[in-house]
């Protein structure tokens, strides 16, 4: 891990919640919103992942290339989840520097790194009906019923860190609300900065 240093004027808004509750969805839809807001950073994930294993948009690296990148300091967070290594490039800690809201899909696990990382980190609690989970999770092809129903329990037991603020949004049906909603949120803090600048 990587400090971003003691400028606390950016904020990192750590996007979380148990697949198929729509993370990906939901940071694409707020992304073609502000695509022309220069005060909002979309954070691109290096993962050794391939390209084509779908999902979100991300840089997909080489087990071997993850570990160069790790050894020259390339990164500002990463962490292991499901088998696979995630970072998050020193890009993301430059533009919290200069001020601006970064938005990053996250991991509840990484929590402590981006709190660690970044001081002023809100979590956004993606959340859905399970019933809707377990649909879209299916409709993924990916993985059986029992599968789907183990994911569904890891997802429960998971909490977020109760020390760090959070800021739970609801998208078990209707998308485009849920992007007002997040839109909402990154709105109010772009005029709370403004207000204190």
């Amino acid at each position: 891990m990587v400090s971003s240093g003691a400028n606390t004027d950016g904020t990192l808004l750590a996007v979380v919640g148990p697949s198929g509750v729509g993370k990906d969805s939901l940071i694409n839809a707020l992304r073609t919103r502000l695509h022309a807001d220069a005060s909002v950073h979309f954070v691109r994930r290096v993962i050794t992942r391939p390209a084509d294993a779908g999902g979100e948009d991300h840089d997909a690296v080489t087990v071997s290339e993850f570990e160069r990148l790790v050894a020259n300091g390339a990164f500002a967070v990463h962490w292991q989840a499901h088998g696979l290594s995630y970072g998050i490039l020193r890009s993301a800690a430059e533009a919290y520097n200069a001020g601006k809201t970064v938005v990053v899909n996250g991991s509840r696990a990484a929590l402590p790194l981006f709190s660690g990382c970044f001081c002023n980190t809100i979590v956004v609690n993606i959340t859905a009906d399970p019933e809707v989970i377990a649909q879209r999770l299916a409709s993924r092809g990916r993985e059986d019923a029992e599968q789907i129903a183990q994911r569904l329990k890891r997802g429960a037991d998971l909490c977020v860190p109760c020390q760090l603020p959070v800021h739970t949004i609801d998208n078990s049906r209707d998308l485009e609300a849920a992007v007002e909603e997040f839109l909402k949120l990154v709105q109010r803090l772009n005029v709370r900065r403004v207000k204190t600048a």
